[in-house]
């Protein structure tokens, strides 16, 4: 069927992972999502309170804004990165101001770079890497996250600090929904006994260093040169509201 065009402008926006980690029936195998441009009805959503206060703006505004279908929760957090810089971009254009240690600075949002899957690791259609962890040597299958894992970890993690607010368990949490199998086994149970009493400590930090080099992402960080004449090296861009309604003030 022959697309239909919209009645409002539209973008397409390319993908970090170029579609290649999803179904090759999912509407992102294509590698390409469109967006529209923001309209009044997004800044809505920008000073929506309850959005603001439960931490879903972002979220509620960027589902607004695509226009492809698909499940959100499927949106990998790289290619969802892309997204939210894109969305910026068309809304606002590529400057972003914003405070570093009480100083005015400036970046070209378009200067971020992208970071491309290697073709030579994946199987096409499969979002799943293999590593061998190196003290332990047990082989362990893991999977890029996506926006649905992210949330799951989020609300796992609250809860366990409801039961325990002195608990830190981001981190296992994280590994335990991010691992899906050790050895050929992919029973959730096994993997959650793994991480907690058998995966060594410096085997876990090889594990995310190799996860994050794997990953298609945008990488949010930048080199700055402060008004004071000093230079910073590594900064995380402040994502907030601001970030796509720099008059917001907030």
């Amino acid at each position: 069927m022959e697309k239909q065009p919209h009645s409002f402008p539209t973008e397409e926006v390319l993908l970090p992972s170029k579609g290649l980690l999803y179904p090759k029936d999912h509407p992102l195998s294509s590698g390409i999502v469109e967006i529209k441009y923001m309209t009044a009805r997004e800044e809505d959503i920008l000073t929506n309170q309850n959005y603001i206060q439960n931490g879903t703006v972002i979220d509620k505004l960027l589902q607004s804004l695509i226009v492809t279908q698909f499940n959100y929760n499927d949106l990998l957090i790289g290619d969802k990165n892309a997204i939210l810089v894109a969305a910026r971009i068309l809304g606002y254009g590529s400057e972003y101001e914003f405070k570093y240690k009480d100083q005015k600075v400036s970046i070209d949002l378009t200067t971020l770079k992208e970071k491309e899957l290697d073709k030579n690791i994946i199987t096409e259609g499969k979002n799943e890497f293999n590593y061998k962890l190196p003290h332990l040597k047990r082989s362990v299958t893991f999977k890029l996250l996506t926006h649905g894992d992210d949330q799951k970890i989020q609300n796992e993690v609250k809860g366990l600090k409801k039961i325990n607010k002195q608990a830190s368990s981001d981190v296992s949490t994280r590994l335990k929904h991010t691992i899906i199998s050790v050895d050929g086994n992919y029973e959730t149970a096994d993997i959650r006994e793994f991480v907690d009493n058998h995966l060594l400590a410096r085997d876990a930090r090889e594990l995310r260093k190799y996860m994050t080099s794997v990953n298609s992402d945008v990488d949010m960080t930048v080199d700055l040169d402060l008004p004071d004449g000093t230079q910073e090296e590594g900064v995380s861009l402040p994502i907030g509201i601001s970030f796509f309604w720099p008059d917001a003030g907030i």
